[in-house]
């Protein structure tokens, strides 16, 4: 039997955050702070992710006499996970809204579809795997109360692959050049974002964006602190390299023309010398006469030309692709149900 929670559905419409953080349709005290968390098959870990942070939230929220919330968003699980999340809002009512997509939509899309239900002053968001401990929430609170508008992270000890590290260094630097933000560890989600910030990334209607990147761009007091990283708690990672591949094309396209204005510059430093090229092998042709032995060297000049080519028609392919899918106006996900007694709604 289905669980009526999960098959509830609502009439869809499109909400908008004002820049005073208000959201329409949230009732109650505003929380001091909203935990955004997407969940997207991680039946085997939810358990131990939920013995954990809910304790050390209850211990933050007596130390420091705040109010708290977590918001789950559910992005298209096929396990068990939407029923444990509906089980966990019926044990903690008061604290726990989930957000149920009809299907998956990226971790980033979820996060937006969190960031518009949270309504919190102060929000974090935090990955289900565990390998950001919950624990390390306090010390992000503690720098956006000393006034910091966007926190980001870097994993202290990370525990990844060695490949991995590294890749992702050089990912970020390439990054940093390009794109002229500073990102430490780009690949760590568990970051503060301030109401104003929130506000302002709730307005953005981008198909394909970076949530830290566009927050930085926001910000008028960053900040990155250490934060602790251990192994998963069960499953795999959702990453795969063609993944990251396409997450870090969507951050160079999408806050930067930098690689088209080097493509062209660089079209225009080979068109030179192909023509210095061509004067060369005219006056080799009226001086030293027919020659066959450099047809190879030809054959090697155009397939590099070629590729050249083809590289910079998938490049200009990128940004014409965005522009496509932002003008077709889609929904960027489509929610089939909010466990918080509001309607269900689209974006």
């Amino acid at each position: 039997m289905s669980d009526p929670l999960i098959s509830m559905a609502g009439q869809p419409f499109v909400p908008h955050a004002d820049l005073t953080g208000a959201v329409p349709g949230s009732a109650g005290p505003r929380p001091d702070l909203s935990v955004v968390i997407p969940v997207y098959n991680e039946e085997e870990g939810l358990q131990a992710l939920f013995d954990r942070l809910y304790p050390a939230l209850d211990k933050l929220a007596a130390e420091r006499a705040l109010r708290y919330e977590i918001v789950f968003i559910n992005d298209g699980s096929r396990d068990r996970s939407p029923q444990m999340l509906a089980g966990q809002y019926r044990l903690r009512p008061e604290v726990t809204r989930v957000v149920l997509f009809n299907g998956n939509y990226g971790q980033h899309m979820a996060i937006l579809a969190g960031f518009e239900r949270a309504r919190g002053e102060m929000v974090i968001t935090l990955d289900a795997d565990l390998q950001n401990p919950p624990e390390e929430i306090a010390p992000i609170v503690e720098a956006m109360r000393q006034g910091h508008d966007y926190v980001g992270t870097i994993r202290r000890n990370r525990q990844d692959s060695a490949w991995r590290r590294y890749a992702s260094r050089a990912m970020n630097r390439l990054r940093e050049r390009i794109t002229r933000i500073r990102m430490t560890d780009q690949g760590c989600m568990m970051r503060g974002y301030s109401r104003h910030i929130i506000s302002l990334i709730n307005q953005c209607h981008e198909v394909n964006t970076f949530i830290p990147a566009l927050a930085y761009t926001f910000a008028q007091r960053p900040i990155e602190i250490e934060i602790g990283h251990e192994e998963r708690a069960a499953g795999e990672s959702k990453y795969s390299a063609y993944k990251l591949m396409r997450l870090n094309f969507d951050l160079v396209t999408g806050f930067s023309v930098v690689p088209l204005e080097l493509f062209s510059m660089a079209g225009l430093a080979l068109s030179l010398v192909s023509a210095a090229f061509v004067l060369l092998l005219a006056w080799r042709r009226i001086f030293l006469g027919s020659e066959a032995e450099g047809v190879f060297t030809l054959f090697a000049i155009l397939f590099f030309l070629m590729g050249v080519a083809l590289f910079g028609i998938g490049l200009l392919g990128e940004y014409i692709g965005r522009i496509y899918q932002q003008v077709r106006q889609r929904p960027r996900f489509v929610v089939q149900a909010f466990l918080d007694g509001s309607n269900a709604r689209d974006d």
